[in-house]
């Protein structure tokens, strides 16, 4: 069978591309088996550095599930989904990997609805064209954004900004997506490529153990008080601390050069 997902890796950067352009990279149960072997490969690999995770096409980034499929299952008296993945194919899914501690950049181009825009929201970084278009049209089909749309949105966005794109189900330009923050860049389609080579540049300039151990302090800490969050205990943090690379970092400033970073 053709593989849904496409996966790359070359010089520290994994390429995830979901590969169902025909359906605008529609998710069903055999790509999400096949992205939770990705995600275990890039978690697993210390020679992948930073993440890049798109749709196949200049349409869609994904426009979420595959509600053939799902009208299927639905036909074939299979229970509906609710919040979360569990015991289903792929779990976790990137939306409920809470620990993946490789930064993961999102280069959007086109449609990015309902698990597409989930997917997004689960992200690091999202780069997106001028034409990208962002939605959680869940309500508006008798269904809830359950891989963490309902979730996150609410947190990433005000409250009052949040309710309005829940509870309507109505669609957000890639201005829109910038001005609320939930994009990190917005450029021309035909620039998207060099935009994203650019941010990749720029992780890669960074020592991945401290990218690893800043990722699981920020999401760590988000809701705690800041006494707390200072407090706290970082795994990656500590195996940064004790590492070659926090010696190189400051050595190699002293000695007028580019560091040389090994990940240990």
């Amino acid at each position: 069978m053709t593989p849904r997902v496409r996966y790359e890796k070359a010089d520290h950067v994994a390429r995830v591309t979901l590969d169902r352009p025909e359906v605008l990279n529609a998710m069903d149960l055999r790509m999400h088996a096949e992205l939770a072997e990705v995600w275990d490969d890039v978690e697993a690999d210390d020679d992948v550095r930073v993440v890049v995770l798109t749709g196949a096409g200049d349409r869609a980034f994904s426009v979420g599930q595959d509600l053939r499929e799902r009208a299927r299952l639905d036909a074939d008296g299979v229970p509906p989904s609710s919040f979360g993945s569990r015991g289903q194919p792929g779990w976790p899914r990137l939306t409920e990997r809470f620990d993946l501690s490789k930064p993961v950049l999102a280069r959007v181009d086109g449609y990015a609805l309902g698990g597409g825009f989930e997917l997004a929201l689960a992200c690091d970084l999202v780069v997106a064209s001028d034409r990208a278009v962002f939605a959680l049209p869940e309500p508006r089909l008798g269904l809830v954004p359950g891989a963490g749309g309902a979730f996150r949105l609410s947190r990433q966005v005000p409250l009052k900004a949040a309710m309005g794109y829940l509870l309507t189900g109505r669609r957000m330009d890639a201005g829109t997506a910038y001005a609320l923050g939930l994009v990190n860049e917005v450029v021309p389609a035909a620039e998207l490529d060099r935009c994203v080579a650019g941010w990749v540049a720029d992780l890669l300039a960074c020592a991945p153990l401290a990218l690893r151990a800043i990722k699981q302090a920020v999401l760590a800490s988000l809701d705690r008080p800041l006494p707390e969050a200072f407090a706290g205990r970082y795994g990656w943090e500590e195996r940064r601390r004790a590492s070659r690379d926090a010696v190189e970092g400051p050595r190699a400033f002293a000695e007028k050069r580019a560091p040389v970073w090994r990940g240990r």
